[in-house]
């Protein structure tokens, strides 16, 4: 991995991307959504992350998270693998009109890559980039929050559900199912 890619401290803000292999539109239901509002929850709890902003998009998630000094990499590599793990229970347990065609997507690529034993969820790294100024934490909340809009999902930011646009509205301060430390 080049130096461009890696976390070099982590208790900066870091915009990071997590995505889903080959842009699998994959986070389309509620329960696999709220697997990752869980696991975000308990990185905050119990491993130190702090979450300032996220959104789930459907095949992807940004956020820009710090932690304590050295751990980004090592949380995200958990979220991942834990996710990743949940998400494809969820599949098998749950109604899913693409469940075969998911799981045989996502065996395919651990078997591709040997990089899983049974199925790959996420694509390898995240591609941190860190936010050291003011601008450029303000046009990476704007990015995240702005996404679904941009992709024509909403027509204004606070009709997302799974993003923390909302902590960041003044005058509608609702808080999201992600325990977020707004950075203003």
């Amino acid at each position: 991995m080049s130096e461009k890619y890696k976390v070099i401290d982590s208790t900066i803000p870091t915009f990071v991307t997590i995505t889903v292999v080959d842009w699998v539109d994959v986070l389309i239901r509620p329960i696999y959504c709220a697997i990752l509002d869980d696991s975000l929850n308990y990185c905050i709890k119990e491993r130190g992350l702090s979450v300032h902003a996220y959104v789930y998009m459907t095949s992807h998630i940004h956020l820009i998270l710090t932690a304590p000094d050295g751990e980004l990499q090592n949380i995200i590599r958990d979220f991942k693998k834990h996710t990743s793990k949940k998400i494809i229970e969820a599949i098998k347990e749950h109604p899913e009109s693409r469940r075969e065609w998911l799981l045989r997507k996502f065996n395919y690529e651990a078997q591709k890559t040997g990089r899983a034993k049974n199925y790959k969820l996420w694509q390898d790294g995240f591609h941190p980039v860190v936010l050291d100024t003011l601008e450029k934490i303000e046009q990476r909340i704007h990015y995240i929050h702005y996404n679904p809009v941009e992709a024509q999902i909403v027509f204004h930011e606070r009709d997302y559900v799974n993003s923390s646009y909302r902590n960041y509205e003044e005058e509608n301060k609702v808080f999201c199912n992600v325990n977020v430390e707004p950075l203003w």
